[in-house]
């Protein structure tokens, strides 16, 4: 992989991350809450699953498999499970909330599909201007 993109890369995670993070706390603060119940461990899990939401979105552009559904398929199934399975070993850390493997499922899956969409969309865009450029 070039330098170029391990930058961009970590320049995306660093960004993603952040915004999330400052999303959290002023929702937190919005529902009256000043410090996070969960404090550092909510973080390191929050930096872990958006690292597995990233190495998903490097598989849907990178996996050498010719059908775009398919592709999406795999990577998603594949990080869908890593993420379920991190879910679970933080439960031997701590007790899971009710409704942990619904939230982490309904936020991956949303990430995901959002991210699919851009790849496809920019995919398609870049095809129509190869062609235009031929």
């Amino acid at each position: 992989m070039h330098k170029n993109k391990w930058i961009r890369m970590v320049s995306a995670y660093s960004v993603i991350y952040t915004v999330i993070t400052l999303l959290n706390s002023v929702l937190y603060l919005c529902n009256g809450i000043y410090e996070d119940p969960s404090g550092n461990w909510h973080e390191l899990d929050r930096a872990m699953i958006l690292l597995i939401g990233f190495a998903a979105f490097e598989l849907c552009t990178s996996l050498p498999v010719k059908l775009l559904i398919l592709r999406y398929a795999i990577a998603y199934v594949s990080s869908q499970l890593l993420a379920f399975g991190y879910v679970w070993f933080t439960g031997l850390r701590e007790p899971l909330a009710k409704t942990a493997y619904q939230d982490i499922w309904i936020n991956f899956t949303g990430l995901f599909i959002l991210l699919c969409a851009v790849n496809a969309i920019s995919s398609i865009y870049k095809r129509k201007r190869n062609k235009k450029a031929k």
